[in-house]
């Protein structure tokens, strides 16, 4: 047996403990086949931390984070939590997570299967074949720049501001992320930007442009983000890797997400230079339906094969899991939220049930 892979479970709120319970179960059982060790604890964050601690990140749960091998989280808020002021909101701990663990690059897939492909509103021979990888700067950019506010002017008028602000170092060590990830996926990154009217984004593409020369194997290609967002609706399969700041990243990776139909289907990681990365769906806490057994637990359990894949470098073990979901869909298996309407659904329990059935038929996974 390997040695353990210390691994910190944040399911969070609403519909969060349901599907994290779906994805450690299928995690202890591709574990046993690949032989693997894990060892679980849960923390506390968002909204259920709120309840317990007062605060939406306690110190206790960023420590424990950073001591772990990697986090896995499943969803946090809901409408219990919507009127605090917002440092006290469940999405204001979300931010000290990525920013506590010093995670910069945001990985989101987004990957058109066979089997939901009449999911999409974009035409079957539009998004046939679609697989995309979104690179986003997480730390940076308008989100984080200074100054930032809301001002009062001479005239006694209010003025809104935020600062876009980039460093070569931090486009460097996103922009290598990217190179790296187009080598391992098809070799061909796109990097977005809008250089014609940015100064911002004008030094981002220097950057990139130079960093093109350490990796002659990688097709580098540029697009202002306005045509960028139309290409992804035009004609997606163009695109293989795409990099791109956190603004630019935020709206473009939703569009991205959106091609396939469904946003219960979409697995994400956050990573840093080094430690722990953190896993997790793309959609929310679905507080209103909480607790009935109507979740989708596919996204989740993708975000465990991430964690196997990009975190814990054990890709046979993540493959195992990609085909089990594969697997359940080729049985004609969905949850509401896939399902066509009048079609059988199953729910959050019986879907972990199936995926672990494929699970213990699978022969032997190739790398």
């Amino acid at each position: 047996m390997s040695q353990p892979y210390r691994i910190t479970l944040l399911p969070g709120d609403g519909i969060g403990p349901e599907i994290m319970a779906v994805a450690v179960a299928v995690l202890q059982c591709v574990a046993a086949q690949e032989g693997l060790q894990f060892e679980f604890q849960e923390a506390l964050v968002g909204g259920a931390a709120i309840d317990a601690t007062g605060e939406p990140l306690p110190a206790a749960t960023l420590e424990q984070c950073r001591q772990s091998d990697a986090v896995l989280l499943a969803a946090i808020g809901g409408y219990k939590w919507d009127t605090l002021p917002r440092p006290q909101r469940p999405e204001t701990g979300l931010l000290a997570l990525r920013a506590g663990m010093e995670l910069f690059a945001n990985l989101r897939p987004a990957t058109i299967l066979p089997q939901l492909i009449d999911a999409s509103s974009l035409k079957p021979e539009v998004v046939a074949g679609v697989d995309i990888m979104v690179v986003r700067e997480l730390t940076g950019g308008i989100y984080f720049g200074q100054p930032k506010g809301i001002f009062a002017t001479e005239t006694g008028e209010k003025r809104g501001v935020n600062t876009m602000a980039y460093t070569e170092s931090e486009i460097d060590r996103i922009g290598r992320v990217a190179f790296e990830t187009a080598r391992k996926r098809r070799g061909k990154l796109c990097s977005v930007d809008k250089a014609n009217v940015l100064e911002v984004s004008q030094l981002w593409r220097d950057r990139i442009t130079a960093l093109a020369s350490e990796y002659p194997d990688v097709e580098l290609t540029h697009l202002y983000v306005d045509n960028a967002a139309m290409q992804l609706v035009r004609w997606p399969k163009q695109f293989d890797t795409i990099v791109t700041g956190n603004l630019f990243g935020d709206i473009l990776s939703d569009v991205a997400a959106m091609l396939t139909g469904s946003i219960g289907m979409l697995p994400s990681a956050s990573l840093g230079a080094s430690g722990p990365g953190l896993f997790e769906p793309v959609h929310g806490s679905a507080p209103d339906i909480a607790g009935q057994d109507k979740a989708n637990p596919l996204a989740q359990v993708l975000s465990a094969a991430m964690m196997l894949r990009y975190g814990l470098n054990q890709p046979q073990a993540a493959q195992r899991i990609e085909q089990a979901v594969l697997t359940v869909l080729d049985q004609g298996l969905r949850t509401a939220d896939l399902a066509p309407p009048g079609a059988p659904v199953v729910g959050c329990r019986a879907m972990g049930e199936a995926l672990l059935q494929a699970l213990a038929s699978d022969a032997p996974a190739q790398t």
